[in-house]
C-alpha cells in the first residue's frame, strides 16, 4: 500500500485535480467505446437489490420536507444513538464530509492513503495538515490532533474494533481532538458500530442508507455526534437538506425489519459467491458483504482486460488495486463469471 508525504493517495486526484469515484460509467463507455446500456457495472459497492421504496405520499412532494419531524428519531433508534438530539439529517454523508472540517480546530489530521478519495481534500481545503495513519497501530502518535476513520475501510475493507477506536478517541480527546468514523459500510455489521459512543464530546459517527439500503439516489446520510456540533453543523448547512421524498423512502427503509435481516443473510452469501469466482481465478481478496477487494500483482491488468469486455470495476491507480461490487441478477452472475474467465485468460496470454 503507497506512502505519501502529504498523506494523499494518487487517486484522490486527477489530472483536472477532481475526485475520482466509482459509478464513472460514461467515462468508462467513453474511454472504451461500448455504450453504456451493454455494461456491467460493478465499479461501486451500492448493494444492487436496493429497497423497494413504497409509494411516495403527494405531500411529499408538495411541501418543504419538516425538518422538525421524526427522521432523526427513527434513525437513532435504527443507528443505536443514544437519542434524536445526537442525529443529524444531511444530502448523503458527502454534504457533511465537505462540512465538518471547517468547524474543527485547524490542526493535524491522520487519514489512511487508501480510503474514501473525499476526506483528505475537504481537510485540506479547510486549513488542515493532512498526514498519512497507519491504522495497524495500537496508539496514535503525539503529532495528530484529528483521525478520520472508515470502518470497515473502502475499499481495503479493513475492520479495527471498537475497543481500538475508542481508546483512539481518548488519545485524540486530550489533545482538544475529534476522531471521525465513516461508518457508510456498517450496516451488514451493525454490532460493530460507535452509535451508542456518540453522547462523547469528538466523537463524530456519519451514516448512509445508500450502500446497504441501494438508496444512493435519494442523497441521505446521518451526522452522529454531540448536540453542540450538530447544532453547529446543521447552521452551516441550513434547512430543508433532505427531501421529503428521501424522508420518506429513508424512514421506511429503517422500519423494515424483515427486509433488513434477509438482505444481510443474502449479502453475505453473494458476497462469498464473489469471492469463490475471484478466488478460483487465483486471485486473493479481502472485503465486505457488499464487495471484494484485491491488491494482487494482476489486479490493474485484470481492470483493463475486464474492461475491454464491458464490465467495469473500480481500479485504485496509486496501489494498482481493484474492487469489485456484486451482480444484480443471475444472468450478471453468469456474464461475469464468464468474462472473469476470458480476462484472466488474455491476462496469461499477455504474460506469455
Amino acid at each position: 500500500m503507497p506512502d505519501s508525504t502529504t498523506g494523499r493517495a494518487n487517486e484522490m486526484r486527477t489530472s483536472n485535480d477532481a475526485v475520482v469515484h466509482g459509478g464513472n460509467l460514461h467515462e468508462a463507455a467513453k474511454r472504451y467505446g461500448i455504450p453504456c446500456a451493454h455494461w456491467l457495472d460493478l465499479s461501486t459497492g451500492i448493494n444492487p437489490h436496493g429497497y423497494p421504496v413504497p409509494p411516495v405520499p403527494a405531500d411529499a412532494w408538495r411541501r418543504l420536507p419538516d425538518d422538525g419531524g421524526d427522521l432523526a428519531a427513527c434513525a437513532a433508534r435504527y443507528y443505536g444513538a443514544p437519542d434524536a438530539a445526537h442525529v443529524l439529517p444531511v444530502a448523503g454523508s458527502q454534504a457533511a464530509i465537505r462540512a465538518l472540517p471547517a468547524l474543527l480546530p485547524r490542526a493535524r489530521v491522520g487519514i489512511a492513503p487508501l480510503t474514501y478519495s473525499e476526506y483528505a481534500p475537504a481537510f485540506e481545503r479547510a486549513g488542515h495538515e493532512v498526514a498519512p495513519l497507519d491504522v495497524n497501530r495500537e496508539s496514535l502518535p503525539d503529532s495528530l490532533t484529528h483521525a478520520v476513520v472508515v470502518n470497515p475501510n473502502n475499499p481495503t475493507a479493513t475492520h479495527l474494533s471498537a475497543e481500538k477506536l475508542l481508546q483512539w478517541h481518548t488519545e485524540l480527546r486530550a489533545r482538544g481532538g475529534t476522531l471521525l468514523v465513516d461508518e457508510a459500510f456498517a450496516d451488514a455489521m451493525p454490532s460493530a458500530s460507535l452509535a451508542a459512543s456518540t453522547h462523547r464530546d469528538g466523537l463524530i459517527v456519519l451514516r448512509s442508507p445508500g450502500k446497504f439500503f441501494g438508496l444512493a439516489g435519494v442523497r441521505a446520510g446521518f451526522v452522529l455526534g454531540a448536540p453542540a456540533l450538530l447544532d453547529e453543523l446543521n447552521q452551516a448547512l441550513g434547512a430543508w437538506t433532505v427531501s421529503g421524498p428521501a424522508r420518506h423512502a429513508v424512514k421506511a427503509a429503517f422500519a423494515d425489519d424483515a427486509w433488513q435481516r434477509h438482505m444481510r443473510a443474502l449479502l453475505a452469501a453473494e458476497s462469498a459467491r464473489l469471492v469463490k469466482l475471484l478466488h478460483a481465478q487465483g486471485f486473493s481478496t479481502r472485503g465486505t458483504p457488499l464487495f471484494a477487494w484485491t491488491d494482487e500483482p494482476r489486479a490493474a491488468f485484470l481492470h483493463e482486460a475486464l474492461a475491454r469486455r464491458g464490465v467495469w470495476t473500480r481500479l485504485f491507480t496509486s496501489s494498482g488495486s481493484v474492487r469489485f461490487g456484486l451482480p444484480a441478477s443471475e444472468a450478471e452472475w453468469t456474464r461475469f463469471d464468464e468474462t472473469l474467465r476470458e480476462a484472466v485468460q488474455a491476462i496469461s496470454a499477455r504474460a506469455d
